[in-house]
């Protein structure tokens, strides 16, 4: 796609903004244009207390545009101004309305939950999200009912809170949509007793330095990959390091992640309930056998149930279940049968994905034209999962979203009242620091009104291969920050 902007905006958000209509599309100057190429002229001009925008897109022959203006004196008035010229202008050549207005970004929520720290009521909130973005009711609802949710549970959270996040990232087999940086090759797997000995050692020194910075971790969460890869004798290992440094009954959440079905034994899960761990997630992703084929998952329906029975009799407190929307090749009657098959369970979690799209998914290899504007059977799909859960006593408790998903929906968080997720609020709002331990973790670092990241190396074998200088200098970054912002 090709943008062009004359003026003061930010170009990232621009090209965001342009996804919503052309999911897929890249801006990369060196890309091969034709005349069916999209095409988006932006101007942006202040004058006396305004900042005005006006936006042409066309395609071909096909035009249309859209204007948008706000007092300087509003906040982010710029972004405003540009999200209502493009979303206009996008509209009028697409025949589309997108359910989410022009708002961008992966945390929705803070925006409603700005709204309600300014003193505005629920009723308002939601007006304001309809009035200023362009959200459709039901989204604007929503939307609010998460702020309020979060906000409430945020309160509750003692000074100097953290979590901790540990990286296990290996899989027994990769799925075609996945892009996180998992290893499952026979020759990879055999790297997990060297990268549990390293795990081991940070885990120790990130706790130490946790101590030494007087915060309180108040949840650990043991993700991936596919921690539940490892054997029970290795989950052991790890879970040992993390029980010598905190004591996981004074813990608000300790979760690991079991996501895959056909890596949960009874003798993992006793492993898991010994170590005080209170939540496992396992994901079923589909009901639908020939999707699950399609898509790599290596389980079957029956393979789910099974490990499900084994973590509900296990007496792990909580359990959460996974369910994409809009996987290829799943039409809206059966995905709602997999609803309706995981609310007959009673999970006390349920996490609702939007299926997005990653440029390093190996699905894009075997599917170029799987991007979607409107999503299909998705939005009915999306829909049905909200409604159904709220009718069967569960609250939405957290959300976030991705460029490229499918209709440019949600991933939403449902609960039991009183079984959230804690760990998703807090690593999605930002709310406290997140100290994450091994290979592709990032740390997240929250204070003094400010948010800085500090990165381990993306793969295993590079994480192994760090230097000491390296390994020092990471864990100094860190106390740098905190001496500096408290």
């Amino acid at each position: 796609m090709i943008v062009t902007i004359t003026g003061n905006t930010n170009r990232n958000y621009v090209e965001n903004l342009c996804l919503i209509f052309f999911p897929g599309s890249k801006f990369a100057k060196d890309e091969a244009y034709t005349d069916e190429t999209p095409v988006l002229e932006l101007v942006v001009e202040e004058e006396g207390e305004w900042v005005r925008a006006k936006a042409v897109m066309r395609i071909g022959e096909q035009r249309a545009s859209g204007s948008g203006e706000r007092k300087l004196t509003v906040q982010m008035a710029n972004k405003k101004a540009v999200g209502e010229a493009v979303l206009e202008a996008g509209r009028r050549l697409c025949g589309y309305q997108p359910a989410w207005g022009f708002l961008t970004g992966i945390r929705p929520a803070k925006i409603a939950s700005d709204m309600l720290a300014e003193g505005c009521d629920a009723v308002t909130v939601r007006r304001r999200l309809r009035g200023e973005y362009f959200l459709i009711p039901k989204k604007a609802a929503l939307l609010t009912n998460i702020a309020v949710n979060e906000q409430n549970i945020i309160a509750s959270l003692p000074d100097h809170s953290c979590s901790v996040y540990i990286s296990i990232p290996f899989c027994p087999t990769r799925c075609a949509y996945c892009s996180f940086v998992s290893y499952s090759t026979k020759r990879l797997l055999s790297m997990i007793p060297d990268y549990l000995e390293r795990l081991v050692r940070d885990i120790n020194d990130t706790f130490a330095m946790i101590k030494k910075l007087g915060k309180k971790v108040v949840t650990v969460y043991i993700g991936g990959g596919t921690p539940t890869t490892l054997s029970a004798a290795e989950l052991s290992v790890l879970l040992d390091a993390v029980e010598r440094n905190v004591d996981a009954g004074e813990l608000l959440e300790y979760t690991v992640e079991a996501g895959r079905p056909d890596t949960v034994t009874a003798e993992k899960m006793s492993v898991l309930l010994a170590h005080g761990v209170t939540r496992v997630s396992i994901n079923p992703q589909t009901f639908n056998e020939a999707v699950l084929e399609r898509i790599g998952r290596c389980h079957t329906v029956e393979d789910f149930y099974r490990a499900y029975d084994i973590a509900r009799s296990s007496g792990v407190k909580y359990i959460n279940t996974d369910l994409i929307a809009g996987l290829p090749g799943e039409g809206f009657r059966t995905f709602a049968k997999s609803v309706d098959a995981v609310l007959a369970l009673h999970p006390d979690n349920i996490t609702y994905h939007t299926f997005c799209v990653k440029k390093a998914a190996d699905i894009l290899h075997s599917n170029a034209d799987i991007y979607s504007r409107t999503g299909g059977d998705t939005f009915k799909s999306v829909d049905y999962t909200q409604l159904k859960s709220k009718a069967a006593g569960y609250i939405p408790y957290y959300i976030y979203r991705q460029k490229n998903s499918m209709g440019n929906l949600e991933n939403v968080g449902f609960s039991l009242p009183g079984a959230e997720g804690l760990y998703n609020i807090f690593i999605i709002e930002e709310v406290h620091s997140i100290f994450a331990i091994g290979a592709g973790a990032s740390t997240k670092m929250v204070g003094g009104g400010k948010i800085k990241r500090a990165f381990m190396p993306k793969y295993p074998y590079e994480y192994l291969a760090m230097s000491e200088e390296a390994i020092t200098g990471y864990y100094q970054k860190i106390e740098e920050f905190f001496t500096e912002n408290g």
